[in-house]
């Protein structure tokens, strides 16, 4: 007993095999992938370090100080100085420029490329559907204000971008005329750049969403035509083949599981006893 206690201690120990290792594993083009997920979680970063980018370009944006000379025997002649450069607003609107354009890209062409790669039995769906409706119109809106928060958002940094880079040369040197940004521009911007990464977050939701519901109508109809099928063939009848023992008259035997129980317990017509 202690052997053969000692033989079990020392086989092996595997693990049970449960559903989830049976299922296939996604892909990274997959929308439920950790690649998707990751990518999501990316972009709404992005846009908010956006956000914060637009904020402190907001409060250290450039102001103007007019300045009014007499002199005599001249008109009155008003001048102006800029409070400083303008490279840290500059520098910050660049960055929260680049990094939104980035930001959006990088997730609608992941998305692109998901759908582009889905299994053709996920992009068949019924129009006719009350809930693929409801998520086309879900979609459709998402991907139109989207891009409108998106082209807003970056037009307006745009503009601040322009109108910073006028004077980082000179900017304490009076002048006649000086261009400053109204107030909120940037704040506004910013504003836009964060709705447009969560109005994205909400239309990679929708398409994940309308991803498992075509999962699971191609998994209902899947197991519907394997009943069908299963349910449409007629049951097959065992066969017989006829063997010839020595000096007896041909016997039939069926394929079946009587077989193994006629070897053990011989016929009178057989003489050779096989026993297993």
């Amino acid at each position: 007993m202690n052997c053969i206690s000692l033989e079990l201690k020392k086989l092996p120990h595997t693990m049970a095999v449960t559903h989830a290792d049976l299922e296939p594993s996604r892909s990274k083009t997959d929308l439920s992938s950790k690649t998707g997920a990751f990518l999501m979680v990316l972009t709404i970063l992005l846009g908010l370090l956006c956000f914060i980018l637009c904020l402190i370009a907001e409060a250290t944006r450039s102001e103007v100080t007019w300045i009014s000379s007499d002199e005599k025997g001249k008109e009155d002649k008003s001048e102006c100085v800029y409070n400083s450069s303008g490279k840290v607003p500059l520098l910050c609107a660049a960055s929260a420029f680049f990094g939104l354009a980035i930001a959006m890209v990088m997730e609608h062409t992941y998305m692109m490329i998901a759908v582009s790669k889905s299994s053709p039995a996920l992009l068949d769906w019924d129009p006719y559907s009350a809930s693929i409706k409801s998520l086309t119109w879900q979609a459709g809106f998402f991907f139109i204000t989207t891009w409108i928060c998106f082209a807003v958002g970056e037009i307006l940094l745009l503009a601040g971008l322009s109108v910073e880079s006028g004077h980082l040369k000179n900017w304490s040197k009076p002048r006649t005329d000086c261009y400053i940004i109204r107030e909120g521009l940037f704040s506004s911007a910013g504003v836009f750049a964060l709705t447009s990464v969560f109005l994205a977050a909400g239309l990679y939701l929708t398409a994940l969403r309308a991803q498992r519901i075509l999962e699971d109508l191609a998994h209902v109809r899947r197991e519907i035509l394997e009943a069908s099928v299963l349910y449409a063939s007629p049951p097959r009848s065992p066969q017989r083949h006829i063997t010839s023992v020595d000096r007896e008259n041909p016997t039939t035997r069926e394929n079946s599981h009587n077989e193994n129980l006629l070897s053990v317990f011989p016929t009178p017509f057989n003489k050779s006893y096989n026993f297993v």
